[in-house]
């Protein structure tokens, strides 16, 4: 089930409000946790198992760790990091590194043939931060079973995260603030994500899906391909980030920010200071600073960053395009901290231009079937496919989407926010905006559901994750 479906906005998601409303106070995280496993187990019910085994793991040795000292408690909690991780793995990399033994070596060895479990990068990657921040003291293991089974499973952010770290959950898990004006405030914000989703994001993706079907390909074309393709994935994370967010404040959580207008940044440092925040800052308090972070020699430093960049890419899919895309990334990385950082400032026109053209280059090997078609594609966009500059076909989507690329592009940047902010910066434009806003949102939830109703293209591109 996905957020932008008939079935989640008019069955599942009122059911679960009200399951929730009608709860006792203390017993509405079993309500949540009794919703969120009906929403994991309702494509995939055999799914529910590795989600229970990895959540009775979480909590045992939560519990063990808290409990033990010295040597012992590391030991529980490089059992518990090595569990969740090995699980993941076998899901999820298994078939990968089988296969490229095989290729490798001649042999023939059997893949697993395991089903990747709808959400566990993002579930497993939880449950390790909470036998982490119980280990460092950051937080206390959770005594009730039934409340770290609600944070690990909670439905709003378990697909396609935000990825809650659970020092920052402990405290809400316990005692969350519930009012009208914070159910107001996550409505809003559901429905301007699912605006982004259904209207923009799924429109984008049927071009890029009419490019690679296509067999009139030019360089018009494959730019129009790179551009709605990143601008296609902004705009469906963003958006499911944004539903995540207002469906937590709806139970009464307060989720962090997971995008901050990543296009409009000057450096690839800045980009991914605002790009999928909440999986950056996993990988920094959970690795690189482990290793050491910048506070070692230079040469470890790097090392640091290449190990990073490597598992960032490695997290986003079993596949050689992902490493490379990371390891794309962690280069970039290192040649701004090197020398390109200081040539940047001062250059906002040019910074911004890089920055652009290496993410759509980055994005373009990412959506990728393979490492070949993704050198193909790259050169394709500099001229070297031997493709003309313009197409029949090309030239037709371009009038078709010219609009919506337009939109998007300055829907990606604060803009429209400085508008309003402009607008509502006297008391006259304050009650125009105040007006305007619940007909404006009642007009694009009306939008969005046309389109669920009408359209067939609607995946979310993190499932996969």
């Amino acid at each position: 089930m996905v957020f932008s479906s008939l079935p989640f906005l008019y069955y599942f998601l009122p059911a679960a409000l009200l399951l929730y409303a009608l709860a006792p106070r203390g017993r509405k995280n079993a309500a949540l946790l009794l919703a969120s496993l009906v929403f994991y187990g309702w494509g995939e019910p055999k799914f529910l198992i590795w989600m229970v085994l990895a959540i009775l793991q979480g909590y045992v040795s939560g519990l063990l760790i808290e409990r033990a000292e010295g040597t012992r408690r590391r030991a529980y909690l490089a059992v518990s990091v090595t569990l969740s991780m090995g699980m993941l793995f076998c899901c999820k990399y298994a078939d990968f590194f089988i296969g490229n033994v095989n290729a490798i070596t001649g042999a023939s060895l059997p893949l697993t043939g395991i089903a990747l479990p709808v959400g566990i990068s993002f579930y497993t990657f939880q449950i390790v931060s909470y036998a982490v921040d119980v280990y460092r003291g950051e937080a206390p293991a959770q005594r009730s079973l039934v409340d770290l089974a609600a944070y690990i499973a909670m439905f709003p952010q378990l697909i396609a995260g935000p990825i809650v770290r659970y020092a920052d959950i402990a405290p809400q898990l316990q005692e969350r603030e519930h009012s009208w004006e914070k159910c107001a405030a996550g409505v809003r914000r559901f429905i301007w994500g699912l605006g982004k989703k259904a209207l923009i994001a799924n429109s984008l993706g049927e071009l890029c899906a009419a490019f690679k079907a296509s067999g009139d390909r030019s360089l018009l074309f494959f730019w129009l391909y790179a551009v709605g393709y990143a601008l296609h994935i902004y705009f469906d994370f963003s958006g499911y980030s944004d539903m995540a967010i207002g469906l937590g404040k709806l139970f009464g959580f307060e989720f962090r920010e997971n995008f901050r207008y990543p296009y409009v940044s000057g450096s690839i440092t800045e980009f991914w200071r605002r790009w999928h925040i909440s999986l950056g800052s996993w990988f920094r308090d959970y690795v690189y600073i482990p290793l050491g972070g910048n506070r070692v020699s230079k040469p470890r430093w790097f090392f640091n960053i290449l190990v990073v960049w490597l598992c960032t890419g490695f997290w986003h899919g079993a596949a050689w395009n992902f490493v490379v895309w990371g390891l794309f990334f962690g280069l970039l990385l290192m040649a701004e901290k090197l020398w390109l950082g200081k040539h940047l400032k001062g250059h906002s026109v040019l910074s911004h231009l890089y920055v652009l053209l290496a993410v759509v280059i980055s994005f373009v090997i990412f959506d990728a079937a393979s490492l070949s078609e993704a050198g193909h594609s790259i050169a394709a966009l500099f001229g070297l496919g031997g493709y003309p500059l313009f197409s029949a076909e090309a030239v037709y989507y371009l009038k078709s989407y010219a609009l919506l690329l337009l939109a998007a592009a300055v829907g990606a940047t604060p803009a429209m926010a400085r508008l309003c902010g402009r607008i509502g910066g006297n008391e006259r434009g304050r009650r125009a905006l105040n007006a305007l806003e619940p007909a404006a949102e009642l007009l694009l939830l009306l939008a969005a559901t046309g389109y669920m109703v009408d359209g067939s293209f609607n995946p979310f591109l993190y499932f996969r994750f």
